[in-house]
Order: structure tokens, then C-alpha cells, then sequence
């Protein structure tokens, strides 16, 4: 059995979803999604979450797994998408995993494994007062170098990398640690020039807006409340604040195409740190 599996990354807006789906059709393969919000039911214009016809009839994986109250992690996301690519796989065809959320590559397909620490609810419950500032001052404090590790604006990410550091007495790089991974990955890294990149961010923020991202902002919140999976999500953030009366619908537009500009780029910060990662390219068993 084949233990080939393509990875495909790149920042949001890069053509990511449309590129997969192509190999998919070339190469005999299924999707499997890394995207760390796309897990979530319900989320689907602020995400940018692919449709049944953008899909193409090809099958897609890890999209609306859990509600948006469910407290999902990566070390579920990377137990279960790794089932996925084991069924793909023995069925004879070609897992791509595709999307985002570098974090969910580093776990599921990179050498890096979770450390096995119960959670502290305790401290979970402390920390949750903070605002992300305090809690980035404080990882900060018990571990410098953990700020690599931080891609997105997400206080539930930093809550537990504080718990693990504080749990285990090790910094954050080693209380993962390494393992071998069974798969022989080809890393795919799509990306535009920055200007051009820009342009399809702002683009697709208008048609978010076009599609009716302030209405399903408010519908999430009347269905959900106020929890962290959709408050601290940039789309729905920014939706509340012209909600609530804090800056208008325009302003708050701007604000998530600035957002979303500013997320592209911790994307392709983290995506570089992996040289393994060949740009804008095809991968090795599609060239002639």
C-alpha cells in the first residue's frame, strides 16, 4: 500500500479549495480539510467554508465535525483526519490534505507529537478572565521561544500552551517532542505577490459580505451565544463589533479585510519555516 499523501498550504485566498479539487480529479484522491475553523457546523460564509458544487463530487473530510460550543482540539483533529488518510489510502487512492491552519500540518503530517498532560481545569478557569494580551505576556514569560507557535489570534491556543508549559516544567518545543511520521509527504505551497494576494482577500471579503455575513453572524449568536469558537473568529469578530453598535457595518468591513491581510501573513511566516514546501507548483506524479 502507498503511503503517499500531498500536502497543500498556503495563506488564505490562495486558491487553495479549487487546487485541491483538481488534483483530486487527476490523481484519484480525496480531500481532507486543515482548517481549523471549518470543523465547526455553521460557520460556512466567514469561513469560506467550500460548497457541494465547489467540492465537485469529490469527498471532503474534517468539515462540520462538531458545534461551535464543543471544545475541539488538535489532538482530536490529528486523530481523526489520520483515520481518514489510513481509509484513503487502503482504498487505494491519494489523501490531499489541504488548507490553513499550520498547526494542524505540524501534528498531523510534520514529526511533531502532542505531550499526553490531563487538562487543568482549574487554571483553564483562571486564565479565561485574561484577555489575549495578558495571556501572551504570560506564555512569554515561562516560554519565549513559544511565540513561533502561535499562527492565529486564538486564546484558547494560548491557554493550553500555557498549561502544558506550567504541567510538564519543559518549554513548549520540547514538551511535544518528535516522532516519525509513517507518510511520505509532498508539500504543495501555493501564494500570490502580495498585492495581488491583497486583492483576492479583499475581493472575497466583499462577496462574504455580498453572501450575508453580518445575517449569519447574528443567527450563530442567537443559536450559540457568545462562545469562544465564534467571537474570536476572524469574519464573526468583526460582524459583532458593527452589531453591537461599536463600529459601523463600512468599518467593520475594512477591519476584516485588514484582519484577514494581517492573518495571511502569520500564514506564510509559519509556512516558511517548512523547507520542505515546494511554491506554486504540481506535485511530482502529475509532471510529464
Amino acid at each position: 500500500m502507498s503511503n503517499k499523501v500531498i500536502a497543500v498550504v498556503g495563506p488564505t485566498a490562495s486558491g487553495k479549495t479549487s487546487y485541491a479539487v483538481e488534483l483530486a480529479k487527476k490523481l484519484d484522491g480525496e480531500v481532507i480539510s486543515a482548517d481549523s475553523r471549518l470543523v465547526y457546523k455553521g460557520l460556512n460564509i466567514g469561513t469560506a467554508k467550500p460548497t457541494i458544487d465547489e467540492m465537485q463530487g469529490i469527498p471532503h473530510y474534517m468539515i462540520d465535525v462538531v458545534e461551535p460550543d464543543a471544545d475541539y482540539s488538535v489532538g482530536l483533529y490529528a486523530k481523526e483526519a489520520d483515520k481518514h488518510i489510513k481509509d484513503i489510502l487502503s482504498s487505494g487512492k491519494t489523501p490531499i490534505v489541504a488548507g490553513g491552519t499550520g498547526l494542524y500540518f505540524r501534528i498531523l503530517l510534520e514529526n511533531y507529537d502532542l505531550p499526553e498532560l490531563e487538562p487543568d481545569y482549574e487554571l483553564r478557569e483562571k486564565l479565561s478572565k485574561l484577555t489575549y494580551n495578558q495571556l501572551f505576556d504570560i506564555l512569554e514569560e515561562l516560554d519565549f521561544d513559544a511565540r513561533d507557535y502561535i499562527e492565529n489570534i486564538d486564546r484558547k491556543k494560548l491557554i493550553r500552551y500555557i498549561e502544558i508549559v506550567k504541567g510538564t516544567g519543559l518549554p513548549l518545543s520540547k514538551a511535544r517532542g518528535k516522532i516519525e511520521k509513517p507518510y511520505d509527504v509532498e508539500w504543495i505551497g501555493l501564494n500570490f505577490p502580495r498585492e495581488l494576494l491583497y486583492e483576492r482577500i479583499n475581493k472575497r471579503v466583499d462577496i462574504m459580505i455580498k453572501s450575508g455575513l453580518l445575517e449569519e453572524t447574528e443567527y450563530l449568536l442567537q443559536k450559540y451565544g457568545r462562545v469562544g469558537n465564534i467571537v474570536d473568529t476572524i469574519g464573526y469578530k468583526e460582524m459583532i463589533s458593527a452589531l453591537d453598535g461599536e463600529i459601523t457595518l463600512d468599518e467593520a468591513v475594512e477591519k476584516l479585510k485588514q484582519n484577514t491581510r494581517n492573518y495571511a501573513k502569520r500564514q506564510l511566516t509559519w509556512f516558511r519555516k517548512n523547507t520542505s514546501i515546494k511554491w506554486n507548483c504540481y506535485p511530482n506524479k502529475m509532471k510529464k
